[in-house]
Formats: C-alpha cells, structure tokens, sequence
C-alpha cells in the first residue's frame, strides 16, 4: 500500500462567549437589539438601539435597563396600538414557550418621514433564567419598493382598463362606421337599380343613331364600373340581381353545373349560360380566369 499522508490541522480552542464577547456581538449587529427576563423587563439593548433612542430625542445616558417592554407595549394608544398590543402577546408566548418564536413587520412613522421595522422575536435554548431576545431591522427601503410596485400595478392596471374602454369604443365606432358604409353602398346600388338603369334600358329599346347608341353604351359601361366595386358583399349583390339570377348564384355557390342548374331550375342551359354572363358582368368580372363560383364563394 502506498503511504498516505494526511494532513494535520492546527489545532483551534472553542470559543468562550464571555459576557463581554456577548455584549460586542450584539453591539457589532446593525439590528436594534433588547433582551428581556421572562417578565417581560429589559436586560440589555445594544448599541444600534440607543444611537435610534438618540436619534428620536432621548438622552444619550438614558438607561432602558429595568424597564417593562410588554407594559409599554400594552399601554400605547393611537394609530399603533393594535400593533404593540399584538406585539406584547407574541413575545408572551414566547416567553410561555407556547411558539418558538414571534415574528411582525409594522410602522413607525413620524411628522418628518415614514419608517417600517421588521420584529423578531425568539427564546434562548437552554439558558435559565428565561432570556428572549428581540430584534428590529428597519425595512423601510423593502416598504417603499413594495408600495411603488403596488402603485404601479395600479397605474398599469387602470391604463390597461382604460385602453380596454377606448378599444370598447373603437371598435363601436368601426362597427357603425362599416354599418354606415354599408348602407350607402346599398343607397348607391338601390338608386342605380331603381332610378337610373330601368332608363338605359328604355334607351336601348329606343331606336337610336349609332353615335346615340354608342353614348348609351358608354354610360352602362360606366355604371357598371362604379357599382362593381360596391359588390363586396352578397347582400349587396343581391341588390342588383334578378330573382332568378339569385337562384342561379346559390346554384353556382353549392357546386352545382350548367347542366344540373338548367334541370332544378327547369330552364334551358343556354339560359343558365346567358345568367352566367351576366352575373359576370355585374360583377366587372371581365377576366375569363377569374372562376364564377370562387369569386361568389368569396363575397359570402
């Protein structure tokens, strides 16, 4: 077997926490600390907690030492109160034994600014007579983050109900934007229907001259052209669609041939063929790719 080192480590003594070792760690903690007996009166307090004491007015040589945390707890009044009242019952049961520990954050605010502390308190094992000891971190930069995280939640919040209220409302204004549109397409393919195309018809009925003629053409062509755009929708098809020209596009739309169409409807195919044309025409469908019956699918 090979030889193996090990290697040896110096040897280190046992701390011995010495009341003045005690005392310099509690004074070295940026907690303000305060140990009670198990009545609830004031042993020791660290350093952290007299420079507060000083800082809010008390003496520099005031001694807290014999005074009863839980009576001054339980006597506080005003907006506080609550707070040190729940506090006392805490340490209490600790000092019962009845919780290993009690914990509460809670405010101490002043005139001058706002300040919050977090407590602990929490019994020494196995140490007679009875010792707790109590702490307050000051927790006040924690505070103020949480409450401006809440305030801008809030501002999101109501900046997102608020913009769920506008969009509410635009889309109203789009619905009755498009429903106006709508109607005037409707209004504009009525009147043409209705006022000015019955009397193109009468003028190619007319015996004219071929110049004549020929400006009649001219002005159905160009109705044709204004109104075709305006079919983007069925219904508004429908408008200048005969009945039977309605039959033939449901027809076309479920797949149905010439032939099959001539035979439901009980007409010729040629007639169904002079129906294609036209409904071509009325729909300015002037390219002969263009399918009848994809462009109808896609108005529905």
């Amino acid at each position: 077997m090979k030889n193996q080192t090990r290697e040896v480590k110096p040897h280190i003594e046992p701390l011995s926490f010495s009341e003045e070792l005690s005392r310099a760690v509690i004074n070295s903690l940026s907690a303000h600390i305060v140990i009670l007996d198990e009545n609830g009166v004031i042993l020791e307090t660290n350093r952290a907690w007299k420079a507060y004491s000083v800082k809010n007015g008390m003496p520099e040589d005031f001694d807290y030492s014999g005074m009863n945390y839980l009576e001054v707890c339980n006597a506080a009044t005003g907006d506080d109160a609550l707070d040190a009242h729940n506090i006392a019952e805490g340490i209490r049961k600790v000092i019962q034994r009845h919780t290993k520990e009690f914990l509460s954050d809670y405010p101490c605010h002043s005139q001058e600014s706002r300040h919050w502390y977090y407590m602990r308190a929490i019994r020494m094992s196995d140490v007679k007579p009875v010792r707790v000891i109590i702490s307050h971190e000051d927790i006040t930069a924690l505070k103020l983050v949480e409450e401006a995280l809440r305030e801008s939640r809030k501002k999101l919040q109501d900046q997102k109900q608020s913009l769920e209220e506008a969009n509410i409302a635009l889309k109203v204004l789009l619905k009755q934007r498009e429903n106006d549109k709508l109607e005037l397409e409707k209004n504009v393919l009525t009147n043409v229907k209705e006022l000015v195309l019955p009397y193109v018809e009468k003028l190619k009925e007319v015996p004219l001259k071929p110049r004549n003629k020929t400006l009649v053409e001219i002005i159905e062509n160009h109705l044709k052209d204004i109104i075709s755009p305006l079919l983007q929708k069925y219904s508004n098809a429908q408008i200048i669609l005969t009945p039977q020209e309605i039959k033939v596009v449901t027809l076309i739309k479920d797949g149905k041939s010439s032939k099959e169409i001539a035979d439901i409807l009980n007409i010729s195919e040629t007639t169904v063929n002079f129906h294609r044309k036209n409904l071509r025409k009325k729909f300015g469908l002037k390219d002969r790719q263009m399918n009848l019956r994809s462009y109808l699918m896609s108005m529905s």
